[in-house]
């Protein structure tokens, strides 16, 4: 495709290890069911406390993915 036209769509990745894994997760997830994704942007990271220490990294992506002819 000389020039590919690209789709956009807003996940929320979780994990209790690392904001990476939450990314990874995400991704790994969409990969399952939406073909050809390209990249991603970070739009937000926040998270949940439990006594006093993070109990969960969330991390919201923009996923780009090309579109097919």
């Amino acid at each position: 495709m000389k020039d590919p036209v690209y789709k956009l769509i807003e996940l929320t990745g979780t994990s209790t290890e690392s904001i990476e894994d939450a990314i990874d997760n995400a991704i790994r997830k969409a990969a399952k069911t939406v073909n050809n994704l390209r990249w991603f942007q970070v739009v937000e990271t926040r998270g949940s406390i439990a006594k006093g220490r993070v109990e969960q990294w969330q991390v919201t992506l923009k996923v780009g993915f090309t579109v097919d002819d």
